[in-house]
């Protein structure tokens, strides 16, 4: 069998630890509200606060607890702040880098010099980097949007780079290397409930989601070859995520790149047919069965997309062996909302819905349909929306942190004002933080409305 039980299970506790540590902080809330009238509530809420979550509370929030009641929707939102970044700064710490090496080494051995993946923005695909398809986060480039509707420009900008380095630093290889840029669309469905669990942008429709991510793939390669005349450059995969188990179909493409979305393989058939079979026998089986669906499949995207099965393959065992036959949250169950750039540390399922962007216009429709995510999660029961509004930077480059603070701060306020109902209620609270990508230190803090005296009207 191909499933690596000891990377599940260094995977299924990361993933226990870091969600319990936000599962905790309701339980916690509850504790501390019902004491807040008892003598030394101060202490008493701080010790509950240490030893449940292993941070303190707002002092403020808590000394004014004998006048008035706790603001517990600040409390909420502070809370799931505080665990954001102490996960976050362990990531960076901790996270090993020989695997981003290991998995440069064999893209290239592939014919690809560049991974460059848009999943949904739906946080049930937040993991499908380091859980679904078992790769190494630093050496992927991943940038979410709903429907998978990713930005053509915005991929056209990131291609002009890559090829850039290539020809002036040869990295991460030389530009006359025979190696391509490879763009993978990741769309996803429900198994268990089609018709209601699936992509919202696309209705629940499996078929328009799959053709809608392969429609934006085509664009993709005829804006490279209408700018730049050399599509020989691109190739493209697009891959359908089942959310309620985490197997995955790839419609394989043949040698000229040409996707036809009838021919796909899937892991879950793969997973029975392999699964007391040696290592040998199943490869080769998966091999032969890529080959079946796409015989003029080019050897380098067979080998590629045998690796993201084999991968798969461990990560429906885990499923199998952490929750059962599906995942017992197949709709949305995300703790928070995560605006701007960066968000390399998020790689847990349904953990926070993504929303890249520079502006909030530009992003409007992202946001939206985080917002009424979110409007069912927490609002209907009295609890915030947090949103982490973040921009990563180059340290290398002048004037790089001052710039992502001043995005953090524009983003920020237009989303004040867009949901000015909900931020004027205490109903939507936003901490704006930067990183510098360049390195391995913490997240800088720069604004919290939860550390603000009130929710609302900041």
């Amino acid at each position: 069998m191909l499933s690596r039980a000891d990377e599940n299970t260094y995977l299924g506790h990361y993933e226990r630890k870091i969600k319990q540590s936000f599962d905790d902080i309701v339980p916690t809330l509850k504790r501390i509200s019902a004491i807040q009238h008892e003598p030394d509530f101060e202490g008493h809420a701080q010790k509950i606060a240490r030893d449940s979550l292993g941070f303190p509370m707002p002092e403020d929030v808590l000394k004014n607890a004998w006048v008035d009641q706790l603001d517990m929707r600040r409390l909420f939102a502070w809370c799931v702040f505080q665990v954001y970044v102490r996960f976050c700064d362990d990531f960076y710490s901790t996270a090993p880098t020989g695997a981003a090496e290991e998995l440069a080494g064999f893209l290239q051995s592939c014919g690809f010099h560049s991974l460059d993946i848009s999943p949904c923005a739906d946080g049930r695909l937040a993991h499908v980097v380091r859980y679904v398809l078992r790769l190494s986060p630093r050496a992927v480039r991943r940038k979410s949007y709903a429907g998978a509707l990713f930005d053509v420009e915005d991929s056209v900008q990131k291609w002009v780079q890559t090829e850039l380095r290539r020809y002036r630093e040869g990295k991460p290889n030389a530009a006359d290397s025979a190696t391509r840029y490879l763009k993978v669309v990741v769309y996803h469905f429900s198994s268990s409930d089609p018709e209601h669990q699936g992509c919202a942008a696309h209705g629940s429709n499996t078929e328009k989601a799959a053709q809608a991510g392969l429609e934006k793939l085509v664009s993709f390669r005829e804006a490279i070859e209408n700018g730049f005349c050399c599509g020989a450059s691109i190739d493209l995969l697009l891959i359908g995520l089942d959310t309620d188990t985490d197997a995955i179909r790839i419609h394989v493409p043949n040698a000229a790149g040409e996707i036809v979305l009838e021919r796909f393989i899937e892991s879950a058939e793969l997973y029975s047919k392999t699964f007391d079979m040696g290592r040998d026998q199943a490869l080769k089986t998966i091999d032969t069965a890529i080959r079946v669906v796409e015989p003029d499949v080019a050897d380098g995207m067979c080998r590629l997309v045998a690796k993201l099965i084999e991968n798969n393959i461990s990560q429906i065992d885990y499923v199998k062996e952490n929750y059962g036959k599906t995942y017992p949250d197949i709709g949305h169950a995300e703790r928070f909302v995560g605006a701007g750039i960066g968000f390399e540390d998020i790689q847990i399922r349904n953990l926070m819905y993504f929303s890249y962007l520079d502006t909030v216009e530009e992003g409007a429709a992202d946001l939206d349909v985080g917002i009424k995510i979110f409007t069912g999660l927490n609002v209907k029961h009295g609890l915030p929306v947090p949103v982490v509004v973040r921009f990563d930077y180059h340290g290398h480059i002048p004037g790089g942190q001052q710039r992502a603070a001043q995005r953090c701060e524009r983003v920020a306020n237009a989303l004040a004002q867009r949901y000015s109902s909900l931020y004027e209620k205490g109903l939507l609270h936003i901490m704006q933080v930067v990183r510098d990508c360049d390195s391995n230190e913490s997240l800088q803090v720069l604004m919290c409305t939860a550390e603000q005296d009130e929710a609302g009207g900041h």
